[in-house]
């Protein structure tokens, strides 16, 4: 078990805590002043931990949105416990490494599916829509390392939520030792690669730029699951 995951566990059971005290003092809590307050904050605690650790798209995520739906038009109290019920299941499923071996070799096994149309395009003469694929790819693969590491990939710009630039996400793995500096340095150099190609600077580099960027990029996602 990695430190993060460590740090997920420990962030579970702290909203486990907050459920049981809530539970327990429910009645002091709904004639406080603030018991709505309180409520809101477990179930906005309680949905944010699922998306951070699974992503938006996952069975866990599917199942939040579930209980949403389904009491949307009575009091918010009665969410918490399917709520919880999900994030029972995930907590045991953390815990035990099975979202690991689930999550994270689904998502390798998506993207490898794409390094091989790279690989596919270039051996076909096509190098600028191979590089834009890998990039992509290597974009995404960002995105979800983030995720799972507790990493915001949105910021607020002007009051609205915005996709943080992609060499910010790259720097904010690096920095929280998610990989190495010299693993950011080489992210950099794909990225800077797809720009190139994506923007029509297809003189600036070559076939067998490519080709290590393909090769570069697949280690790179064997490398550092998401």
């Amino acid at each position: 078990m990695n430190d993060k995951e460590k740090v997920f566990l420990q962030q579970f059971e702290e909203i486990f805590k907050n459920y049981e005290y809530y539970q327990k003092n429910r009645k002091l809590i709904m004639n406080s002043g603030n018991g709505q307050e309180i409520i809101n904050s477990l179930i906005t605690r309680m949905k944010s931990i699922v998306e951070r650790i699974t992503g938006d798209d996952s069975e866990y995520y599917k199942r939040i949105e579930e209980i949403f739906v389904k009491y949307e038009k009575q009091y918010d109290h009665l969410k918490l416990e399917p709520l919880k019920g999900v994030l029972d299941g995930l907590y045991q499923d953390l815990k035990m490494g099975y979202l690991k071996s689930f999550s994270e070799l689904i998502h390798s096994d998506i993207f490898s599916d794409y390094i091989e149309m790279a690989e596919y395009l270039l051996e076909e003469g096509y190098k600028d829509p191979a590089a834009v694929i890998t990039g992509s790819t290597l974009e995404e693969h960002l995105r979800k390392l983030c995720i799972k590491n507790g990493i915001d990939i949105k910021i607020m710009l002007k009051e609205k939520l915005k996709p943080k630039k992609t060499d910010s996400l790259n720097s904010e793995l690096a920095r929280q030792k998610v990989y190495s500096k010299l693993e950011q340095k080489s992210v950099t150099a794909w990225l800077d690669l797809r720009n190139k190609a994506a923007h029509g600077n297809y003189s600036e580099y070559n076939d067998d730029q490519v080709k290590l960027m393909i090769m570069g990029v697949r280690d790179f996602i064997v490398r550092n699951l998401a």
